[in-house]
């Protein structure tokens, strides 16, 4: 990722435990499948201390001695019987767990593309792909992996730590004397742990969205790549970026292994005092060796649950530092607080953003006074004022880096000014922005088409492509509107994609388009058409046109010349011509050009 690139927010862990209640609001049932759970993980937590006591009991039946096998095979049932509850009890509580918490996660997980979508683009782009990837990948897999495990970890160890401890002290109160000696152990890990993973896990989180970042350059320019031989420089930056990972990761396995250290630690403690205690109780004749191993039986199976517990809070961790990532990008996009379940509509104002004036405007687009630097100080736009009237369609044509498309994406809300007023409408769908850069859709040429208007019918579509004359669009494919289009069908070539683009904002219908180059792609024997395609889209449309070839100019109302971000002519076609400025000197270039 470039160092330009400012990474999107990453949350507190206030806010995470609140985004984390709020997906769990409203949901009844998960509040009664918890006490379920809770019911469950007890019956296995009581389950299985039941064979280490009955083992004790069966040993100190046979040091007795005697004929009668009554007992032992009274013990041997207790076993058989407790054995077969608690691995009964332990599947239900894993299904139990993992529905209720996967139920959460997913919620989390629909939430965080609707804060992609909700955040300002410019707050996306200056982001990079890799690190909004990241967050909809490598994170919600993260989260998933864990909690399938950890949700069983940490109800079911918990309790059987407490049963355990209690089973230990019924045999005798003296064995509880090594948690003494373990106890401390595993504060001091814990502490450890608790400050030195979370950094290394978040940068580790964050060294794979560098990584996705340049792969995802590499690959979106394959071709430029190929063309300009910086296949070697584009594997050195990708090679550069998995270092960094794999630096990270063996940071984060150390991290690990450090702490399962100290666990062992405890666990040769714990063993070993239980052992001097056992040991003093038989020869002092206040024990037995039933009752020593019974407790030793106990305690690795109270160690088994201490260790798990202290085993996935490396889960867990990892887990909270890519939930911090995921809640960050809610927290960023504050329409997306509400739950996703309830209805999309809302019959509530439309709150403008702080750049964009209200209804009373003498126009739905324009601008006053607009700046704007990509870098400080260096604007790419500067000082624009125009105003698109209703019905009416502006071109904007200047030479490469004039600013054309950075107007362009201000009209649309891509970038917000830096200075001066943005005058567009307050609702999304009342403005469409189409550029070069067209994407089709896995699925079909039905789906493709109407994906601004979901409801739209067969008719509708067609009657949608009659009025740009873009039938050929359904022509092309044997299937006609079932033709499977992107990775699972067929790619459709540059020309046929624009089209497509431009037949979906006409069903779309909105109030103004603003075209970024969209017919850019055409060749020579598809200019034409779609030329005119976008001259139907825009007729009775309020249109902001920058023109890639001065043909759209021509038929537009009015011509913007842009150069170095100001606008140097304004006027139409004729008007321009008859001044013999800027814009007579592109069109007779221009004209010379085609000529040849």
């Amino acid at each position: 990722m470039s160092a330009t690139h400012e990474r999107l927010p990453v949350a507190d862990g206030r806010t995470v435990w609140r985004e984390v209640r709020r997906s769990l609001g409203g949901r009844t049932w998960m509040l009664v499948g918890l006490v379920g759970l809770v019911a469950v993980v007890l019956v296995a937590a009581g389950a299985g201390v039941v064979v280490p006591l009955a083992l004790g009991s069966m040993v100190d039946v046979i040091a007795a001695g005697g004929d009668d096998a009554t007992p032992i095979l009274v013990l041997a049932a207790f076993m058989a019987g407790a054995g077969l509850l608690g691995a009964t009890a332990d599947g239900l509580a894993v299904v139990l767990g993992a529905r209720m918490f996967e139920t959460v996660l997913a919620d989390l997980r629909e939430r965080v593309v609707a804060g992609v979508f909700a955040l300002p683009q410019s707050r996306v782009e200056r982001a990079g792909q890799g690190d909004v990837v990241s967050r909809a990948t490598d994170d919600v897999s993260q989260i998933g992996d864990a909690v399938p495990e950890v949700v069983p970890a940490l109800t079911g160890s918990l309790f059987s730590i407490v049963v355990t401890a209690v089973g230990m002290a019924v045999v005798d109160p003296r064995y509880l004397l090594v948690l003494v000696l373990i106890v401390p152990v595993h504060v001091l890990a814990v502490r450890w742990y608790g400050r030195t993973a979370p950094p290394v896990y978040l940068a580790e989180r964050a060294a794979f969205a560098d990584r996705a970042a340049a792969l995802l350059d590499a690959l979106h320019g394959v071709e430029t790549v190929h063309a300009f031989g910086l296949g070697g420089r584009h594997l050195r930056r990708i090679a550069a970026a998995s270092w960094v990972v794999a630096r990270w990761g063996v940071r984060a396995q150390i991290v690990r292994n450090t702490f399962f250290a100290r666990l062992n630690v405890a666990e040769f403690l714990g063993m070993g005092g239980l052992l001097v205690i056992g040991f003093w109780l038989v020869t002092t004749g206040q024990g037995t060796i039933g009752g020593v191993t019974a407790t030793m039986l106990l305690f690795l199976r109270l160690f088994g649950p201490i260790n798990l517990l202290l085993f996935v809070l490396d889960q867990v961790q990892s887990a909270l530092a890519s939930l911090a990532r995921i809640v960050g990008v809610i927290d960023a996009a504050p329409d997306t607080n509400a739950s996703t379940s309830g209805p999309a509509e809302s019959t509530a104002p439309v709150e403008p953003s702080p750049t964009v004036e209200r209804a009373a405007q003498p126009s739905p687009l324009g601008f006053d006074a607009v700046r704007y630097a990509y870098v400080p100080g260096r604007y790419a736009v500067d000082g624009i004022d125009l105003h698109v009237h209703e019905g009416e369609t502006v071109a904007v044509v200047g030479a490469s880096g004039a600013g054309k498309s950075t107007l362009a994406a201000l009209a649309a809300g891509v970038h917000e000014s830096d200075e001066g007023t943005v005058v567009r409408p307050a609702r999304g769908g009342d403005l469409v922005l189409v550029t070069q850069e067209v994407h089709v859709f896995d699925g079909t040429l039905r789906d493709n088409l109407r994906f601004g208007s979901p409801d739209a019918s067969d008719d509708e579509i067609r009657a949608a492509l009659a009025r740009i004359g873009g039938t050929g669009a359904e022509e092309a494919f044997d299937d006609g509107l079932d033709a499977r289009l992107g990775a699972a069908g067929r790619t459709p070539g540059a020309a046929l994609a624009q089209l497509i683009a431009l037949a979906r904002v006409e069903l779309a219908d909105p109030r103004i388009v603003v075209l970024d180059e969209a017919t850019a792609e055409a060749g020579s024997d598809d200019a034409i058409r779609l030329d005119e395609a976008a001259r139907l889209l825009v007729r009775e449309r309020t249109a902001l046109v920058v023109a890639h070839r001065l043909s759209q100019a021509a038929s537009a109302d009015r011509v913007a010349v842009l150069e170095h971000g100001r606008i140097v002519e304004l006027g139409s076609h004729d008007e321009l011509l008859g001044r013999g400025g800027v814009y007579a000197t592109l069109w007779a270039a221009w004209r010379e050009g085609r000529e040849h």
